[in-house]
């Protein structure tokens, strides 16, 4: 599997990286929708399901390569590798275009979201009772999720844990949104900004050569709470990969009909026409994040009036459409040439 990639292979996985890493940041977009649209999703489970008790067996026995054959190396490695590019590069763009352009932004991915749909649903065949009532029911509970009320912070390690395993799901389960299952829990912010923000200064303040930090209490704490947020979300990886594999090879038929259903139930969470509700104290002040940003608690959704903007968020959401028609182009082309 790894050894037929070309370079022009490599640097396309990595591209998909980017985006993968970039959408598992926005709230209400899934990064498993990349990994599907893209085509690389079964082998994407199939690769993290690896890590099992042979795995570790070949790594403790001192035999890397075997163990980096095993696991599919190559491919999640150059997969990571964009993802972690993008949460340094592409998603920090995308953070200032959301700022800026917000309602373009979700639009182009609510289009985006609408060509998944069609792009996974044009190919299923198997439509029967059984998938219809999947499809259902992952639209329902897709729905749901997004008019939920969030919770209040908490960083208790073990529900910090806990969050890292659900908030994963982005990742593993196309049309779950991992970031804002966390505003859900109450925790994007204390998990996605202020402990990332707290690994910044600590890594700026070890190449300054100041270890000042160390006597700091809350940092030290922040860098815990990442800590153990990072181990869950692992756990979380390795552990829905295996059960997705599992229901995979087994319902197959089903499994899809209820990604489907999750992806259409997303479009709930990325509609474009919606107003942020911030959280206020108990005096009515916004309260703010460590980066003085104001913290999102929902949003409010809204149809919008006919105007010149409406008609330019329209336009983005076939932007949207069309980027993953491409993609599709470009993926069926790329079948064709190889064939």
């Amino acid at each position: 599997m790894q050894s037929t990639r070309t370079l022009k292979d490599r640097f396309f996985l990595v591209i998909k990286g980017l985006a993968m890493g970039a959408a598992n940041k926005v709230p209400g977009v899934s990064g498993g929708v990349v990994a599907f649209v893209a085509g690389f999703y079964e082998e994407f489970i199939y690769s993290l399901q690896r890590v099992n008790k042979t795995a570790f067996k070949l790594f403790f026995n001192g035999r890397f390569k075997s163990f980096y054959r095993y696991i599919n190396g190559k491919f999640l490695a150059l997969l990571f590798l964009g993802m972690i590019v993008s949460y340094f590069s592409v998603s920090k763009i995308l953070d200032y275009l959301i700022v800026n352009y917000e309602l373009y932004v979700w639009s182009t991915f609510f289009g985006m979201i609408l060509g998944s749909i069609y792009y996974i649903s044009k190919d299923f065949k198997a439509w029967n009772r059984k998938t219809i009532t999947a499809l259902v029911l992952g639209a329902v509970m897709g729905l749901s999720i997004s008019f939920l009320d969030p919770a209040k912070e908490n960083d208790n390690l073990i529900f910090v844990f806990f969050c890292g395993i659900i908030s994963v799901s982005g990742m593993t389960l196309p049309g779950f949104s991992g970031s804002f299952i966390l505003i859900l829990l109450g925790n994007y912010v204390l998990l996605l900004v202020d402990s990332v923000n707290a690994l910044y200064d600590t890594m700026a303040d070890i190449f300054s050569g100041d270890f000042e930090f160390i006597k700091n209490e809350a940092r030290i704490r922040m860098l815990k709470v990442l800590g153990v947020f990072t181990l869950g979300s692992v756990t979380g990886l390795v552990t829905f990969s295996h059960i997705l594999n599992y229901i995979l090879k087994h319902y197959k038929n089903i499994t899809l009909a209820t990604i489907v259903g999750f992806i259409i139930g997303s479009l709930g969470v990325v509609w474009p026409w919606k107003e942020s509700i911030y959280k206020t104290s108990v005096d009515g002040n916004y309260i703010l994040d460590s980066t003085g940003k104001r913290v999102i608690e929902n949003y409010q959704r809204f149809f919008p009036e006919i105007t010149m903007e409406t008609y330019m968020a329209i336009a983005y959401i076939v932007l949207g459409i069309l980027i993953v028609l491409g993609l599709e182009w470009h993926g069926e082309r790329t079948k064709q040439i190889k064939a």
